[in-house]
């Protein structure tokens, strides 16, 4: 593989982190961790849900952002109103300008850069918040800015053929020797094989596959470590020869 092209958000840091701290500043309740990552699971699912209609034009960006932890909160049967919510999301947006790498992502990163590969970034989100993340995380190091696709820039969204066909055409890519490695299988490992490229599915949440999944990930790990060994072992193997 010449080209490696990475999700961002759950799959080179850990957003759970972020909405841990989230939760226990905004709710009085002495949630235990189990139950935040009940909370966190339900709120990524309905954030997915709701950022395709917010793509869609059905529902506003506001409603998207504000409305996966009300409906995550209803599972649950707690309370929530919208200037609860707003107050969550701007918490969660200002707790997220401290994230950090997984250890092993960063040698991760340090490996492929200096074996000469072409790095890049393809991320769905609003322009600008998913921009402060790549900056927080520091990606620039290893990822120049024309490696980098955001989908709120792009106009389409994972796992849209469109974007993949788009950065593609953009870097002439060789779809063999080109994988996406993400944590989300529908956005992620579905977009990716669907356009023809190998796909790494980052499961450090320990999903179930679909049992009715048209596409399969190449390979699937289960944690930043588990991602690293398996590209160290593929160098390794290469150098042999």
């Amino acid at each position: 593989m010449d080209t490696i092209i990475f999700d961002v958000d759950d799959t080179l840091y850990d957003q759970a982190q972020s909405f841990h701290i989230t939760v226990r500043k905004i709710f009085q309740e002495p949630f235990s961790d189990e139950v935040i990552d009940q909370l966190y699971k339900a709120s990524r699912k309905y954030s997915e849900i709701l950022f395709d209609q917010s793509e869609a034009g059905e529902i506003s960006q506001f409603e998207w952002q504000t409305g996966r932890i009300i409906a995550a909160c209803k599972d649950f049967n707690i309370p929530i109103d919208t200037e609860k919510a707003i107050n969550f999301h701007e918490t969660y947006v200002t707790e997220q300008n401290n994230i950090t790498l997984f250890p092993e992502i960063e040698e991760l990163l340090q490996v492929l850069f200096k074996e000469g590969k072409q790095l890049g970034i393809l991320t769905n989100g609003e322009e600008k918040h998913q921009a402060m993340k790549i900056k927080q995380l520091g990606l620039s190091r290893w990822i120049p800015e024309e490696m980098t696709f955001i989908s709120g820039k792009i106009g389409h969204a994972k796992p849209k053929r469109e974007v993949f066909d788009f950065i593609e055409q953009k870097l002439g890519l060789d779809q063999t020797n080109t994988v996406y490695i993400g944590d989300n299988f529908e956005k992620d490992i579905i977009g990716a094989k669907q356009a023809g490229w190998q796909a790494i599915w980052m499961n450090h949440r320990k999903k179930e596959l679909p049992t009715d999944a048209t596409y399969k990930p190449d390979q699937e790990v289960h944690s930043a470590k588990e991602l690293l060994e398996l590209f160290l072992k593929k160098l390794t193997k290469r150098n042999q020869y």
